[in-house]
Parts: structure tokens; C-alpha cells; sequence
């Protein structure tokens, strides 16, 4: 018999709402069915527009809220209700780090199958506004004019933005200042639909010594380059570094492989903690200084380094994890696929003078065994994957190696909870998740979990001839 979806597309229904979804969203039932409603939060009874209906579950929109919850706040943004960069500015600080530690413990429960795994309190920001040292805001035309801000929503149409909230003012300044000069000297923006115009995207990148900005752009040729620049400088004193990116191809990557100076500096530079560190367009490093700090510091007391250990840096990106825990290791290697990353991450450790860090271009899962068979083991595996988490033949690598600990840095709550299940099967044990607000007022949760053997490993003596 088929199953009968008690909601039907268009119509309104009253719901409870019983949680937050991992976007955000409110979840509430209809009849034991399950219903998405962004902008409700947990203990509000709505009235909702349903607007998609899939096979176990519906989409709608509030139109009315009946019983508000007591952590409703007014989002102080005017553009909220309309972009898709934020989506919890309706709910209490305190609040939003009480539902971030809830996603992870029911990741964790539902998702991995582990029950006895302490979840900390989420480690907040001490100033959740304003914090993003990196933008990068598509360009386009909207009623006429030159439009750079967030997409709106679901959609490709472009909120134009000028002062985003979660942004450093920097980066609001030079939005606000290229918007004016490509309107001046009439540069043409990126039609998405036609692939037609120069402008694509906006990057800025705030630094400790000066700004950088980054013109995307659809051609190799920027018109009014010189006049461009001048216009920049003048008006946009903190910035040390204007750049071009081509991006030239018909996709939603923002940046191309060339990358051209046009004025100043190549890198600006930033700080977490005591290490210093060079960023170009393309370099990674976390879009938050100040939570950044606050994470490597809990993945470092979760590694427990007395000054004896190695470790091994799995993931290690341009070396920022690793560079921390080169701090109080004996020895580090840091292992990374992209070539670039390895390169950035040699230089850190350079400008830093940290001697005791090695890095190595490759995958785990062929580097590692390697170590291994020169006689490299490692006491700590830290590994900070992409969000699609790491895959069962990385996770048997790094239990081959039988460390002590495991510490997993991690981006997603669901990828999390299933690698901390087949680690389980592996013979390793998560004791506690920490979770930390790297990104206030959007739905996004960092978290380090400290991973244990649970049985001591017997070496194998070679006998004795």
C-alpha cells in the first residue's frame, strides 16, 4: 500500500518546531512527517506555507509565528531575510552555541552509534560580529546598477551588500569602494547566464600589516587597469596588495590558476598565536583569527605533547596545525596532496625558524606507510580532512600506525560521527568532542574530538641471530 504524505504543496499547516536541521532550519512534524521551515527555531508553534514535498519530508516557509521562542532575537541585519550568508541572526548568541554542541551530540548518536562520547560546551567567540578576515562576494547588475554581495537564498541573485555584519570592515570598505570605481569607469560585470563581462568576483583578505584585494576576473584583459588601481589606493589607504585572478571558465569556481600583481605586496601577512603567516589570493587559512587560535589550542592540549612525541599532521593544508603542534613535538610531518599548500606551509615554517617540522607532498595513505616502513612512528595523528570527512582506507592508515591518539579536527558533525564509528571498529575510541564557533550566526560547527587506542600495541622483537 502506498504511503500517504499527509501535506500537500501550497497549503498552510500549524507545526511545533523540535529542533534545529544542520542548515539552519527548523524541523517540526505534521502527522509523524517531517517538515523544514527555515527561520523557526525550537519550541515556536508556526504557521507554515508548504512550498516542496519530497517522499519523507517537506519544505515550507513561516507565515505567521504563534508562540515565539524566548531566544527570538531581531536580526540586527536589514538584509537577512533576503541573503543566504547567515542563517541563525534570529537566535540568541548563548542560544547558537547550545544548538551547535546539539548537532554534534545527535550526529554522534544518530550518525556514529556512540553513546558514551562526552560532547564539551561549545567555546564561543568573544566578539561574534565582524569577524571574517576573508570576503569574496560575486558581481553583478541588479536594477541597473553594479551589485556585489552575497546570493540571496537558494537563488544566484545577488543581494548587493554594504555592511555585511559577520564581515571585517575592512572587507565592507572595499566592497563599498570597488562598487563605486567600476560604476566610475563603467567596467563591464560578469553576466552568469550569458558568460558575457569582465568582473566576477570581489575577494578581499584583511591582514596584521594591510588589506588585499582581488579582482576576479572573466577575461585576461582588465580594462582601466591603471586608472583602476590609482582610484583603489587612494580611496582604500589599509590596502598593501591589489591583484587579478582570470578565472576564464563557464563554472561556479571563483578562482582561476593565474593570478597577476598589480600593485604592492604579494602576500599580506596574519597571526595566530605566536606564528606569523604569509597569505596570498590563493592560500588557505581560517576565515576567523581569533576562534582559529582558540581550536589549534584545543587540538594541541588534546594531543597532550610532552616535547618527546612525533606526529604526524595528516591534512595539513599550508602547515597551521602543524606549526602549532611543532611547538611542543619533538618531531612533526606534515602531509598534504596539493603541491602549492606544501609549498606555502615549507615557507611558513621558515619564516616562523621552526626546525623540527617536515613536509610532504602526497596522499596519506601512500606517504604514511612509507614512514612507517622507515621507521617512523607516530605517537599523534592529527588530521583536519575536507568536509566529506576521510575515507575507510585513510582511517585504516592511520590505525596501522597505531599512535596513541588520534585528533580529529573536523568541519561537519556527520562526517565526523561516521569516521568516529569505523575508527571505533579499528580498535579507536573517541572520549570527547569539543566543539567551537568558528563561524557566529550561520549554521556551520567546527569540532576537535580526542580519539584513544583502546589497547596497548606489543612490538614484535626481531630474534636475535
Amino acid at each position: 500500500m502506498k504511503h500517504q504524505v499527509p501535506v500537500e504543496k501550497g497549503k498552510t499547516y500549524e507545526l511545533l518546531i523540535h529542533t534545529l536541521g544542520t542548515s539552519g532550519e527548523g524541523v517540526g512534524r505534521y502527522e509523524d512527517f517531517t517538515v523544514f521551515v527555515p527561520n523557526a527555531l525550537p519550541g515556536e508553534t508556526v504557521r507554515a506555507v508548504i512550498d516542496d514535498v519530497k517522499k519523507s519530508y517537506a519544505r515550507g516557509h513561516v507565515v505567521e509565528i504563534l508562540k515565539p521562542s524566548k531566544d527570538r532575537v531581531t536580526p540586527p541585519c536589514p538584509l537577512y531575510a533576503q541573503c543566504g550568508g547567515c542563517q541563525l541572526m534570529h537566535l540568541d548568541y548563548m542560544a547558537q552555541l547550545r544548538a551547535k554542541r546539539q548537532q554534534v551530540i545527535d550526529a554522534i548518536k544518530r550518525i556514529g552509534k556512540q553513546t558514551d562520547v562526552e560532547v564539551l560546551p561549545t567555546l564561543g567567540a568573544a566578539t561574534p560580529w565582524n569577524y571574517r578576515n576573508k570576503m569574496q562576494f560575486p558581481v553583478g547588475r541588479e536594477k541597473g546598477r553594479t551589485a556585489i554581495g552575497c546570493f540571496a537564498q537558494g537563488s544566484h541573485q545577488i543581494i548587493d551588500t554594504t555592511d555585511c555584519h559577520i564581515q571585517a570592515q575592512g572587507n565592507n570598505a572595499i566592497v563599498n569602494v570597488v562598487r563605486d570605481v567600476v560604476e566610475k569607469l563603467k567596467i563591464p560585470v560578469y553576466n552568469e547566464d550569458r558568460h558575457t563581462g569582465v568582473l566576477r568576483h570581489v575577494m578581499g583578505r584583511v591582514g596584521l600589516d594591510g588589506d588585499m584585494v582581488v579582482l576576479v576576473t572573466a577575461t585576461e584583459k582588465l580594462p582601466h587597469e591603471r586608472e583602476l588601481v590609482k582610484l583603489l589606493r587612494a580611496r582604500l589607504p589599509h590596502v598593501v596588495s591589489i591583484q587579478q585572478n582570470i578565472q576564464t571558465y563557464r563554472n561556479n569556481v571563483i578562482l582561476g590558476r593565474e593570478t597577476k600583481l598589480l600593485w604592492g605586496r604579494p602576500t599580506i601577512k596574519d597571526r595566530i598565536g605566536r606564528l606569523q603567516f604569509h597569505i596570498s589570493p590563493r592560500s588557505f587559512f581560517q576565515v576567523n583569527t581569533a576562534q582559529a587560535e582558540v581550536l589549534y589550542s584545543k587540538a594541541l592540549e588534546f594531543a597532550n605533547l610532552t616535547g618527546e612525541e612525533t606526529v604526524i599532521d595528516a591534512y595539513c593544508g599550508t602547515g597551521t596545525i602543524t606549526l602549532f603542534l611543532a611547538q611542543k613535538a619533538r618531531e612533526v610531518y606534515g602531509v598534504e596532496i596539493v603541491k602549492p599548500a606544501i609549498q606555502d606551509a615549507k615557507r611558513n615554517a621558515r619564516d616562523n625558524n621552526v626546525k623540527n617540522a617536515t613536509f610532504l607532498v602526497g596522499d596519506a595513505t601512500a606517504v604514511l606507510p612509507r614512514l612507517a616502513h622507515q621507521g617512523i612512528r607516530a605517537d599523534v595523528v592529527v588530521v583536519d580532512p575536507p568536509r566529506a570527512g576521510c575515507t575507510p582506507v585513510v582511517l585504516q592508515t592511520f590505525a596501522n600506525m597505531h599512535p596513541d591518539r588520534i585528533v580529529y579536527v573536523s568541519c561537519n558533525p556527520a562526517s565526523l560521527a561516521r569516521d568516529l564509528k569505523i575508527l571505533d571498529e579499528l580498535g579507536y575510541h573517541a572520549e570527547k568532542v569539543q566543539p567551537v564557533d568558528m563561524f557566529p550566526m550561520t549554521s556551520h560547527v567546527e569540532s576537535v574530538a580526542l580519539i584513544r587506542r583502546k589497547l596497548p600495541v606489543y612490538y614484535e622483537l626481531s630474534p636475535v641471530s
